[in-house]
């Protein structure tokens, strides 16, 4: 295997060359003269691939980056692990769960060959990600190549490295459009020392309400889910807590809960076994029951829902946005992927592509067509 150098090396001379391309497109389009090309000039990022579904791919040059993978270092007692960006999730995690120690966030694989980089450029948590946080929240630096093919560090090891606005958290959700990322640096958390899953036969409307009255009341609770009539609550904490919340909210509890969030994590559970599109709609966590037909899944008190129906792209997107929400189609269907973004927003995005990719060559049109 090269080493980290010749890699990023080799990656900064494949960038080059497409930069050069795009820039003789340019100005064989502004002189009005076609220019033969060899090569193609947009280039999409590529690593475990276990995440191709979501965003659209378009024709371009491959950029693998699968073989750049391994822990860089691990300091167990400082919280913080640094990975190659081609490191799978699955290594990573097996390292953690030896010294008892865990990503915080929970991410979804969807593939033995999901990789850190793929997981930080989509930013998708797990159940866990309302108590703990977001992939967002426990990235503490990266490098990275950016348009210009310039190898670029943001950030650091630890939180009190970054001063001003944290760039390597734009990395997180920019699913490649911004630069090809190198490695990145994570915040770690102790796994806990106990987890218990109760469940509970309940309407969705009296399950939100309860859900919400007992984080209020700070039980220890990492973990929601609601389907078919049926709430699942995971506890997780110390033995003392544990037991003690457990005790008090009562409920049955279910052996091998393991087992039942790793396959809502993964989507291996039977409501995710559709033919119909698959929406992801993030909302306020009281919210109510909406008036749009299809089967329901919650997660996160309530602020992640799935929905599985033929209900219309536009009729979602506007129900959802009439509270403050936004709504993905995260599997299926033909309308855009990603809820429409404002114009102020939009201008924002656009500024960033232009700063960090001028020659928009990086995962042409995955987040949007304008992109």
């Amino acid at each position: 295997m090269m080493s980290g150098q010749e890699f990023s090396q080799q990656l900064q001379t494949q960038i080059e060359k497409a930069a050069q391309i795009k820039a003789e497109l340019s100005r064989s389009s502004a002189q009005s003269k076609l220019i033969p090309l060899g090569d193609k000039a947009e280039l999409n990022i590529v690593g475990g691939q276990s995440k191709n579904f979501l965003g659209k791919i378009t024709p371009a040059e491959t950029l693998d980056v699968s073989q750049h993978h391994g822990i860089i270092s691990y300091e167990p007692t400082e919280l913080f692990i640094t990975a190659r960006a081609g490191t799978t999730l699955n290594v990573i995690e097996k390292v953690l769960q030896d010294n008892h120690q865990m990503l915080p966030f929970e991410p979804p694989h969807f593939s033995p060959n999901a990789t850190i980089g793929g997981t930080m450029a989509c930013d998708l948590s797990g159940p866990r990600r309302p108590y703990t946080g977001s992939t967002r929240d426990f990235m503490l630096g990266c490098h990275l190549i950016n348009g210009r093919a310039q190898l670029l560090k943001f950030g650091g090891e630890v939180m009190k490295n970054v001063a001003g606005y944290d760039v390597s958290r734009l990395m997180t959700g920019a699913m490649g459009t911004l630069g090809v990322l190198l490695d990145v640096s994570l915040k770690i958390l102790p796994a806990p020392e106990k987890e218990v899953t109760v469940s509970y036969e309940i309407s969705v409307e009296e399950s939100l309400k309860k859900i919400h009255q007992w984080r209020r009341a700070n039980y220890p609770i990492s973990a929601t889910c609601f389907n078919h009539q049926q709430c699942w609550i995971r506890l997780s904490g110390s033995s003392a807590s544990v037991n003690n919340a457990q005790k008090k909210l009562g409920g049955e509890i279910i052996q091998q809960d393991e087992v039942f969030w790793n396959d809502l994590k993964e989507q291996k559970m039977y409501f995710f076994q559709t033919e119909l599109p698959l929406w992801r709609l993030s909302l306020p966590s009281n919210t109510l029951p909406l008036g749009l037909n299809g089967e329901w899944l919650y997660e996160w008190d309530g602020a992640q829902r799935w929905l599985v129906t033929d209900e219309s792209a536009d009729t979602i997107r506007q129900t959802v946005a009439s509270i403050n929400g936004h709504a993905t189609l995260f599997r299926g269907g033909d309308a855009p992927v990603f809820h429409p973004l404002s114009s102020g927003l939009l201008a924002i995005h656009r500024q960033l592509k232009q700063a960090f990719d001028p020659f928009h060559l990086f995962n042409p049109g995955r987040l949007y067509q304008e992109l």
